[in-house]
């Protein structure tokens, strides 16, 4: 069992935008999930990737109105399944038409499209604005008989959803190990045959491979660094759906895609997170 470290960050005055702002900066050295609290949010990292002066180093990147400090707490390792049952992951239903549930949930309502993910790391089930807001557009889109790639699928949600919703093929490309073998695992309990996952990042992807979808839900400057190779592998006319940023990030993603003939078509916000739709010419 994997241990933790919580560390819990004063924002004083405790401001939800500068919250939400901390939180994607930790999520890019490493913290995988995040609790709000009176006095600013606990973050948690597992213990073998924290790394304090990491810490500094991302608060320096944004110039914070709020005075934010933290310590640190070794959390060991426990059933995270349990954990998750008492006190954290509960039935998620989206666009009255997905219900996504553990194998330990027995109450939960019957949708059209049933996903079951049984965690196996501390926190954060993919209950996000950006989760909601990936699911509802894959809802709304004609993913029937397309090919669909899915980059940091973490617990292989979106890739399965697809799958489900008729793609003839789905891949999902994950660089964390631990969460690649729990969405293994996920991908058996859903019985979803025609999706793939693969443990690397972008440099996996190969000029040949086409796909009709490219889906990312992960972070603006993960999506800015590796958009180019999204784009050498989205087809013509193909669709890409991007989220893990915030609204005031659009003009960033859009100045980065439009040389690669990646044009707008729409996007959602759900609490400043956002959901970005482009379309390759």
């Amino acid at each position: 069992m994997n241990d933790y470290i919580k560390t819990s960050f004063k924002v004083e005055p405790n401001d939800e935008v500068q919250c939400d702002i901390l939180a994607a900066l930790l999520c890019e050295i490493g913290y995988e999930s995040f609790e709000q609290n009176n006095t600013g949010i606990n973050a948690f990292i597992k213990l073998e990737l924290f790394n304090n002066n990491k810490i500094s180093e991302v608060l320096a990147e944004f110039d914070f109105s709020s005075k934010i400090s933290w310590e640190n707490e070794r959390i060991e390792g426990r059933d995270w399944n349990e954990e998750w049952e008492k006190n954290y992951f509960t039935p998620m239903v989206i666009a009255d038409r997905c219900v996504i549930h553990s194998t330990f949930h027995k109450d939960y309502p019957k949708m059209e499209y049933d996903i079951v993910i049984d965690p196996k790391m501390a926190f954060g089930t993919g209950h996000h604005e950006t989760t909601n807001l990936m699911v509802e557009q894959i809802l709304r889109e004609d993913m029937e008989d397309k090919s669909v790639l899915d980059m940091g699928t973490g617990t292989g949600i979106l890739a399965m959803l697809a799958s489900m919703c008729g793609a003839k093929e789905a891949v999902g490309i994950e660089i964390d190990e631990f969460a690649f073998q729990n969405t293994l695992e996920n991908v058996k309990l859903n019985a979803v045959e025609n999706v793939q996952m693969l443990l690397g990042d972008a440099s996996l992807l190969k000029s040949e491979w086409q796909f009709d979808y490219v889906i990312a839900n992960i972070n603006r400057n993960i999506i800015t660094e590796d958009i180019s190779r999204y784009a050498m592998v989205l087809k013509s006319g193909g669709k890409m759906l991007l989220s893990g940023f915030y609204e005031q990030d659009i003009h960033i993603i859009n100045e980065v895609a439009k040389p690669l003939g990646l044009t707008e078509v729409l996007h959602n916000v759900k609490n400043r997170w956002t959901m970005l739709l482009l379309t390759k010419i």
